[in-house]
């Protein structure tokens, strides 16, 4: 029976948000694609900043060991950025230089369409990290009260929505286009599930370590929105454009702050 409900909470936590977030963000707001690369990275350094690291830090865990492991994640996901970049670089790089190279040295990128963002797998990397503690969590809530896990359950739906926003715009804007975006963000969200099945048989062990689960997960959100989201945003606009940026990154860190606070602070 608390197995059974583990796999539909962690199920319906883990995918379920994806496809909410999809809804949301291909559909609601698919129009406004240059804005929504603002409301990610607001999202994402809202979902690191005020819900990840926080949580970390209040497990009672050795600070310096947690700021040793955010720096460690900052450094992998550096390197697996720069690897993915390598390894695209040779399949693309002569095609977009022949094609682009009269227009990359004196004009900018269009506003409405964003250059592709390079930070694909240490988006999926983070989230599954990420999803496999929130698995974690939601098996430990149902074997305490089947109650409390289901209210685990939504809660971790409630809140996963917002970053997964930010999610499926980086990985739209790369190869693939939505439906990829989607499939793998899914994939990633169903780590949720193996998150909640291990948990259900080693609860006391993988709880020793959910505080480096978070702040590794942290670690990637926060690079992504610092080395790919907002470079992306840091081009010479009217003073209109430039407040409404802004507006939308506000509106990344409410969104996340409002659920999470819906949530109960989960």
């Amino acid at each position: 029976m608390v197995l059974m409900a583990i796999l539909l909470g962690t199920l319906a936590a883990g995918i379920g948000s994806v496809w909410l977030a999809a809804l949301l963000g291909f559909g609601v707001l698919a129009r406004y694609t240059q804005h929504m690369l603002s409301l990610a990275a607001g999202a994402l350094l809202a979902t690191a900043f005020m819900h990840l690291l926080p949580e970390a830090f209040e497990a009672g865990v050795d600070a310096h060991r947690l700021f040793m492991a955010l720096l460690a994640g900052l450094v992998f996901f550096f390197l697996l950025d720069k690897a993915e970049l390598w390894h695209h670089g040779h399949e693309h790089h002569h095609d977009s230089n022949s094609h682009h190279h009269q227009h990359t040295h004196d004009e900018p990128a269009p506003i409405g369409r964003p250059a592709p963002l390079s930070g694909t797998w240490a988006v999926l990397a983070g989230d599954s990290v990420h999803c496999f503690g929130d698995g974690v969590l939601i098996a430990s809530a149902f074997m305490a009260n089947l109650e409390l896990g289901v209210l685990a359950a939504l809660a971790v739906l409630a809140h996963e929505i917002p970053h997964h926003m930010g999610d499926l715009v980086v990985l739209r804007s790369g190869e693939g286009g939505r439906q990829a975006a989607l499939i793998k963000v899914s994939l990633a969200g169903s780590v949720t599930t193996l998150g909640g099945l291990l948990g259900y048989w080693l609860v006391e062990l993988l709880q020793a370590y959910l505080p480096y689960f978070l702040v590794v997960a942290s670690s990637s959100f926060v690079y992504v929105a610092l080395a790919d989201l907002i470079p992306q945003l840091q081009k010479r606009l009217r003073a209109r454009q430039t407040l409404a940026q802004i507006a939308w990154l506000l509106a990344g860190i409410a969104m996340v702050t409002w659920v999470r606070a819906l949530a109960g602070g989960h």
